[in-house]
């Protein structure tokens, strides 16, 4: 007897298990239907990628699509970029904000002594056409 012979009439390929991984191919659902992964375990996966894991590899193993995988080392390494930034802009912003609020206080001052000039000046009889030299 052949091979198909020993199939249950009605039965399909369906049923028979996949070659691949159902995630391999696209359409798949990640880590099985509504399974979630926390940050830590995402991490942990980014961090087994930067060390030179294969991708196909991890993702056979935790049964998460490839792509997903390769999103979450971008979000990494975007993350990763914008906390250096931060970093370096922290020590500076204190100093721009320092300097901020001193010029906005010598904004103030000079408003306030320019007003005041006008006031003096202005009870003068002569004050407007005084000679600038």
């Amino acid at each position: 007897m052949d091979e198909k012979s020993d199939v249950k009439p009605g039965a399909t390929e369906a049923s028979a298990p996949p070659t691949r991984a159902p995630h391999a191919g696209g359409g798949g659902a990640e880590a099985g239907p509504g399974k979630r992964f926390s940050a830590k375990m995402k991490l942990a996966a980014v961090q087994r990628l930067m060390r030179g894991e294969s991708l196909e590899a991890l993702s056979r193993e935790l049964n998460v699509p490839a792509h997903r995988l390769s999103e979450w080392r971008d979000r990494v390494l975007i993350a990763a970029e914008s906390a250096l930034k931060e970093r370096e802009r922290d020590a500076r912003d204190e100093d721009i904000e320092r300097l901020k609020a001193k010029v906005g206080e010598i904004t103030m001052t000079n408003e306030l002594l320019y007003s005041k000039i006008e006031r003096l000046e202005a009870g003068r009889p002569l004050a407007g056409r005084r000679s600038r030299r």
